[in-house]
């Protein structure tokens, strides 16, 4: 692919000044290849919605569809509720594009100090593969007898075989590839017997395809003391749409902040556009002040410009990254610094 026409959603809170970053950086290391990207933004979000009623516009999904790919910033504002920005937006287009992959590297670069004690750069190097369409997060369920003592709340986790499987294969490909080819599959099946059961017999199943690959699995309360207590013994990890949820900002954390985490939402099969967002959110608290880290949205930028096909100027990114760190001369408030969104970004350029 010579160029690509990416939508870009910058959003809320933190959201367009982190993306705006990730796409100066992006073009940056393209132009190495001479390539060019087409940046399509697009006004929704919590502040479109105050003024029209609605998150995106009537052929909003129909819009995303025109694109290669989708680079998202981040949803949510206090003023807002979850259900019109999260559950009218974030959720929806997982779903409607079919994105059941939603990988999250976790790495610990150098010149960046874990939370836990003596950890070596590179000893925390995952790959998450969090189920990203279905399970705990489907929208099966409901109240009854809303505001009275009796009120009834009911939320219906949905596992079918069919997307156990795809996920648990996309993880067992990518460890396959991987030095180690080690798998850890995370459930809570001795509680969750029914759903978590079927996922945990998908697993064995599926692993009797790839013998060259070490599988594991894992209750989900020792995975998250695993995670603190030794990180280092995991390498890709595959878990349910909630498990995979939060222990991905566990290994976020422990590899520094939650502003170095990157995330692809990806539908293998190229039938929709994939989608790329970083970790941490729309962090209203620190939204216009200038001080978000716009790593997480520049390694974002760079999984979409692996999953497009641009693999040379991905590398580009990741090495310009590296060094920036491992410098340790700008530092955003996160890591311990006083450095600007732009000053970041800028250093990153410079590298470049």
């Amino acid at each position: 692919m010579a160029s690509a026409n990416i939508a870009v959603i910058g959003g809320d809170g933190i959201g367009p000044e982190v993306t705006e970053q990730a796409i100066r950086v992006a073009d940056a290391a393209l132009k190495r290849e001479n390539v060019t990207y087409t940046w399509n933004r697009l006004p929704w979000g919590s502040a479109y919605y105050k003024q029209t009623g609605k998150i995106l516009p009537d052929d909003g999904w129909d819009t995303l569809c025109k694109h290669d790919a989708i680079l998202f910033g981040a949803v949510g504002s206090p003023d807002v509720p979850e259900f019109v920005t999260v559950h009218g937006l974030l959720l929806p287009m997982r779903r409607k594009f079919d994105l059941y992959v939603n990988l999250r590297p976790a790495y610990l670069f150098e010149g960046v100090q874990s939370p836990l004690r003596d950890k070596a750069p590179g000893s925390i190097d995952m790959l998450v593969y969090r189920e990203n369409t279905e399970g705990e997060y489907a929208p099966t369920g409901g109240r009854l007898y809303v505001g009275t003592p009796n009120e009834t709340a009911v939320q219906t986790a949905v596992f079918t075989r069919f997307g156990c499987q795809r996920i648990l294969r996309s993880a067992f490909e990518a460890a396959r590839k991987r030095p180690r080819k080690k798998v850890t599959s995370i459930t809570k099946s001795n509680a969750q017997v029914h759903t978590l059961g079927l996922w945990d017999d998908v697993t064995k199943e599926v692993a009797k395809d790839y013998p060259d690959v070490q599988c594991n699995m894992l209750l989900v309360d020792a995975a998250a003391m695993d995670l603190v207590r030794k990180p280092e013994v995991f390498d890709v990890v595959v878990a349910s749409n909630l498990f995979g949820d939060i222990l991905t900002d566990l290994s976020a954390v422990i590899t520094g902040s939650v502003g170095l985490g990157a995330s692809a939402n990806m539908n293998p099969e190229w039938k929709f556009p994939s989608m790329f967002e970083p970790l941490h959110g729309s962090a209203p608290d620190i939204a216009g002040k200038g001080i978000a880290n716009p790593l997480a949205a520049i390694l974002s930028a760079k999984l979409m410009l692996d999953h497009l096909g641009h693999a040379k100027s991905a590398a580009m990114m990741h090495v310009a990254i590296a060094r920036v760190l491992k410098e340790a001369r700008v530092r955003t408030p996160d890591l311990g610094g006083k450095a600007t969104t732009v000053e970041m970004a800028e250093a990153v350029l410079a590298a470049l």
